[in-house]
């Protein structure tokens, strides 16, 4: 048991200082179609009402503790907000997500805006956005082999940076959607984790491309069937994702995510009222024994109810 800790534990040191030192690839979610406020700009409004989103992911629950009892183990916590602007002829929408993974944390802040087109065959999101990434990373919890490595922090650091990114979305509500985005287009360095000042530390560009489409059973249309996929990739490393659910009444739904590969997650959820709530859990299938991990998603969504003035025409024949 303690010779599987030792390899996690190593795999996830390794997987927060190899790359570009100290990187660390996008956070990716079983229920990611519930993260594309986070993921895309474009998406920005196009729910039609005002929606706040929060998600909890604890990767690889349980046994990923180091010596000192610390959580070694992917932990993000994520929170959404987004609306429709008429006056903007779009939308807007904002995210703020931890994104922790070992001794690192990235802490995001991320503002967006979308330029809806009405075409005849949906609303296409045409979006930007920006972001402030503060990375941090305690490097008094490392226990080097050999002192003095350079490459190691021996104190707390942190840094921050800007980016942009930018996407696109057609949304046709209950028949499909389609999306592309691209992430941390400038690729900006965080220079204090680098003694020459080189900025050689940064985080990935990263490509999100996601489609999905509707079916309502025609004898039952009560019943409907949602496949989707969504495909993350730095160009050094891709992530697959294909997802079935079942929805009924448009109140409970379940389903299968399977990430190539990694994983095959198992998820259900329940509407009431204006709240949306599910759980996915993860079983992985890689080929050492690692444990599960946990999602929980909440979504509430409200329209603003404005009031209608009466409409007075100056022409006779209005009268």
């Amino acid at each position: 048991m303690k010779r599987k800790i030792t390899y996690i534990l190593f795999l996830v040191t390794g997987l927060i200082l190899t790359g570009d030192l100290l990187g660390q690839q996008a956070p990716i979610f079983t229920q990611y179609y519930n993260t594309y406020m986070f993921s895309n700009p474009a998406y920005a409004g196009l729910r039609r009402g005002i929606c706040v989103n929060g998600l909890y992911r604890q990767q690889w629950a349980g046994g990923f503790d180091d010596e000192d009892g610390y959580n070694m183990a992917p932990q993000d916590i994520l929170l959404s907000l987004d609306s429709p602007i008429r006056a903007l002829h779009g939308g807007i929408g904002g995210s703020v997500i931890q994104d922790r993974l070992g001794y690192q944390s990235d802490i995001i802040v991320q503002i967006d805006y979308s330029f809806h087109a009405n075409l005849s065959f949906g609303t296409l999101g045409i979006g930007a956005g920006a972001n402030i990434i503060n990375r941090s990373i305690d490097g008094s919890k490392f226990n080097p082999v050999d002192d003095g490595d350079p490459i190691l922090p021996t104190s707390s650091i942190s840094d921050l940076r800007l980016d942009a990114s930018f996407g696109l979305f057609l949304n046709q509500p209950g028949r499909y959607f389609v999306g592309l985005s691209v992430a941390n287009i400038l690729e900006s360095g965080f220079k204090k984790f680098d003694p020459s000042g080189n900025s050689i530390t940064s985080t990935d560009r990263t490509f999100y491309i996601t489609g999905g489409y509707h079916f309502i059973i025609p004898r039952n249309p009560k019943f409907e069937i949602i496949p989707s996929v969504f495909i993350l990739s730095d160009l050094a490393s891709t992530q697959y994702n294909v997802t079935g659910i079942v929805k009924y009444n448009d109140k409970f739904w379940g389903g299968v995510n399977y990430r190539f590969q990694e994983s095959v997650g198992f998820i259900a959820g329940v509407r009431f009222k204006s709240f949306k709530i599910s759980y996915s859990y993860d079983v992985n299938t890689l080929p050492v024994s690692i444990p599960g991990s946990h999602e929980v998603s909440l979504i509430y969504c409200f329209k603003i109810k404005t009031e209608h003035y009466k409409t007075s025409y100056k022409n006779t024949r209005y009268l």
